[in-house]
């Protein structure tokens, strides 16, 4: 089973110091047995998009970035695995051609 959320990152701005990022952010679910995940656009780079995920349920899982760019090709990054417990990121930036992330979403598997 393929789950996505997608979320419109124009327009936000919020600061990650821990990460040196800004963008923006979707309010994470905290429920026992989830997979949670937040979106932006890269602090340095407006054509990237980056997703992070912890997974907080008791298998493997796997996500990957998709974000929406302007005027170019939308664009996805890698698949990356989780086991239980683990957090990281999937980026993906958009073509030469683009007017920058539009949105930035998620797929999980």
């Amino acid at each position: 089973m393929i789950r996505s959320k997608k979320m419109l990152a124009t327009g936000l701005a919020t600061a990650v110091s821990a990460v040196g990022l800004v963008g923006a952010l979707a309010a994470p679910a905290s429920a026992a047995g989830s997979v949670d995940c937040s979106g932006w656009v890269h602090a340095v780079d407006s054509d990237m998009g980056v997703a992070g995920c912890t997974n907080n349920t008791d298998r493997s899982v796997q996500f990957r970035v998709e974000v929406v760019c302007g005027l170019a090709p939308d664009v996805h990054g890698d698949w990356v695995t989780l086991n239980p417990g683990q957090y990281s990121e999937s980026r993906a930036t958009c073509g030469a051609l683009s007017s920058g992330v539009g949105s930035v979403g998620w797929s999980i598997q």
